[in-house]
């Protein structure tokens, strides 16, 4: 039971977008129309790219990259700024996900090796932030960006062009809020192991990563990586493929289904219709607060052709509770395992991210 329950609390999403796709099957019955639903471009760059940065992240390359840059800062504010600028500017590429499992880690035992235990709670909160809201200027940043350029068929020109000011925004609200850490002094002495890092492996991804790259956009067709990964992976570097977020691509899959029948259920499709067109933001914002903004993003594009609102309602929406987005859950597992208030965390987070949320809707209202 204890093992059940445990699975049902770290796949919740998946398990109600299950639920979901199944109760809607009982109004649409199931066909081989079904696979229209389904975005098998978005799935292959998704698992591709996963691949990719489980791989890079198991070989150490992350950790390394870290280490180098830590050992040249001496003051709290100093580790803070370095911790949110590693998770703002890699999670444009690593995926928010990815940059918090590597990053959260690694300054929770820094903080400690420092004897700044107290400010891990703030800095964490911090890089949260910062790894939900840089990993938005980018098509391969976070799922929900993925899956809509994709979707849409967005130029990255005007996929830039919509998200620039309000990551602009957020990286300066950081580097502000990253002024009240503390300015004491520190030594942080960090042992680097550049010579475990498995060079070949290392260099396998890179390409594998810009063969994905080209794919994304559109360059290559969504096959040629997905094979060249799977194939690479399993011949070379087999148990990466143990740290791949399945749950997160079968996700996808339901939510397509679920998404695909509501659009054939005509009274449901007609509300959704009303709802969401010229409401994206606000709908991309609120729905992001109960469902997440990944579930958000595939739920609301079958109702919108709005796509630059909605692109911004569902990055945005990422800020504020716990589980607007799902990457916000990781810091809070890892956080979890220390000697720290949860009450504390949670009220702390709930507080930066609605400062955050209230200045870049205020941003959307003075430029949207």
């Amino acid at each position: 039971m204890n093992k059940i329950a445990s699975f049902v609390k770290k796949e919740i999403v998946m398990l109600v977008s299950l639920a979901l796709a199944a109760i809607s099957a009982f109004f649409v019955v199931p066909s081989t129309d079904y696979l229209n639903y389904i975005d098998f471009r978005t799935l292959a760059l998704l698992l591709s790219l996963m691949a990719i940065m489980a791989g890079l992240n198991r070989v150490g390359v992350f950790k390394l990259l870290a280490e180098r840059i830590l050992g040249m800062v001496n003051t709290v504010f100093g580790l803070t700024i370095i911790f949110v600028l590693l998770c703002f500017f890699s999670s444009m590429l690593i995926t928010n996900d990815v940059a918090l499992i590597t990053f959260v880690p690694f300054t929770i035992i820094t903080l400690k090796m420092a004897g700044q235990s107290d400010k891990m709670i703030y800095t964490v909160i911090l890089e949260t932030v910062a790894a939900n809201l840089g990993s938005m200027l980018t098509p391969i940043g976070n799922p929900q960006n993925l899956y809509l350029f994709s979707a849409y068929n967005m130029k990255l020109s005007d996929f830039f062009k919509i998200v620039f000011p309000y990551a602009i925004l957020s990286l300066i609200l950081l580097i502000i809020a990253a002024f009240f850490s503390g300015r004491e002094r520190v030594s942080v002495s960090v042992a680097y192991e550049s010579d475990k890092i498995d060079v070949r492996l290392m260099i396998m991804y890179i390409l594998l990563f810009v063969l994905a790259l080209l794919s994304v956009f559109r360059v290559l067709h969504f096959v040629v990586p997905l094979t060249s990964v799977l194939a690479s992976v399993i011949i070379f570097d087999r148990r990466t493929l143990v740290n791949v977020d399945y749950s997160l691509l079968l996700t996808f899959l339901f939510l397509f289904i679920f998404i695909g029948n509501l659009g054939n259920i005509p009274s449901i499709s007609h509300i959704l219709h009303t709802v969401v067109d010229g409401n994206e933001v606000i709908t991309g914002i609120v729905t992001s607060q109960v469902f997440s903004n990944v579930p958000s993003a595939i739920l609301l594009s079958g109702f919108t052709s709005n796509y630059d609102m909605l692109l911004i309602g569902v990055n945005l929406g990422g800020l504020g509770t716990i589980i607007a987005s799902m990457a916000s859950l990781i810091s809070f597992k890892f956080i979890q395992k220390e000697s720290v208030k949860t009450f504390k965390y949670l009220l702390l987070f709930s507080a930066v991210n609605i400062i955050f949320l209230a200045l870049n809707i205020c941003l959307w209202l003075m430029i949207g």
